[in-house]
């Protein structure tokens, strides 16, 4: 498969001596779903304004599609959209022309820009305020508006710089459904964020920086499998039994109604579940009570500056 994004020893020093990166690698390859994690200050900010062309690096290559960005720069910058964290669109522009005018800057006829435009406003549910000021959306709305930005001049590669940041629950669900239909149509998607159960529910593979280096990179499978133990809560919506036997497993009352079940590599929630279906106990719903890949980035971080 071909890779869609390779970093190879990439360096960035600001003027005021401080090294945001100290020399990174990351293989992204292409149709990949891939989440870059990292605190504030790791340099993931550093490393995605490098790949879109929006800061000079100090050493290394970039690579987009094949592309060396050094020599294809103009080539790279319309394979990339980028949907940055903050709002940096004029709030004084009606919403279609935001777009629009974003389409022009990779070439785009306005004729071929307003069909787009149309097509993107509708599925993100804005096209009845085509007309509307920027500045008189919901915060929502606008990280839609943002999206619909990165996608006008359809790229290869979407990132995107903390996506769902300030939005309600309901709204972020519904644009890790889209981003999902994305990737299955073949658009390689890059993630940043700090809701960490954001990059398990959607990411296949992940790197993790720490201090301007990487310091994990691998499937996201893989290393949720580092986790020893997994705590999941049990529901039921009839009463349970006053004695429950712990065979193999340990759980906690937490109500008449719920149990604490610790997990590991022995136990499986399959196995937990047919053990208490014999003991009379029908489960109803099943959540985790910890985020894993949190616990893991914990771990992690925390290893690596020595504490």
């Amino acid at each position: 498969m071909q890779v869609a994004l390779s970093i190879t020893s990439l360096q960035k020093t600001y003027a005021n001596q401080l090294q945001a990166l100290k020399g990174i690698d990351l293989h992204v390859e292409q149709g990949d779903f891939f989440a870059l994690l990292g605190s504030n200050g790791a340099g993931k900010t550093t490393a995605i304004g490098i790949v879109c062309g929006l800061l000079n690096k100090t050493q290394g290559s970039v690579e987009v599609l094949g592309l060396n960005q050094d020599t294809h720069a103009n080539e790279v910058k319309r394979l990339i959209g980028l949907m940055p964290q903050e709002f940096n669109f004029n709030p004084f522009e009606p919403i279609e022309e935001i777009l629009i005018n974003q389409a022009g800057y990779h070439g785009i006829t306005r004729a071929n820009a307003r069909v787009q435009a149309e097509i993107l406003l509708k599925k993100m549910q804005l096209w009845d305020k085509r007309l509307d000021m920027a500045k008189s959306l919901s915060g929502g709305m606008k990280r839609r508006l943002m999206l619909a930005r990165a996608l006008i001049h359809q790229p290869k590669i979407l990132i995107l710089d903390e996506p769902t940041a300030g939005v309600d629950v309901e709204i972020r669900r519904s644009m890790w459904t889209y981003l999902k239909e994305l990737n299955n149509e073949g658009m390689t998607i890059i993630l940043t964020t700090h809701y960490l159960e954001e990059a398990e529910s959607l990411c296949r593979h992940i790197a993790i920086l720490d201090d301007g280096l990487v310091i994990e990179q691998t499937s996201m499978k893989k290393l949720l499998s580092k986790v020893a133990h997994q705590v999941v809560i049990l529901e039921s919506t009839s009463a349970l039994p006053k004695q429950i036997k712990e065979d193999g497993f340990e759980c906690e009352r937490l109500d008449n109604y719920s149990l604490q079940v610790v997990l590991d590599s022995d136990n499986n929630i399959t196995n937990v579940l047919q053990n208490l279906a014999k003991q009379g106990v029908s489960v109803d719903h099943v959540r985790s009570a910890q985020n894993r890949l949190e616990t893991l980035f914990l771990n992690l971080t925390s290893n690596n500056n020595g504490v």
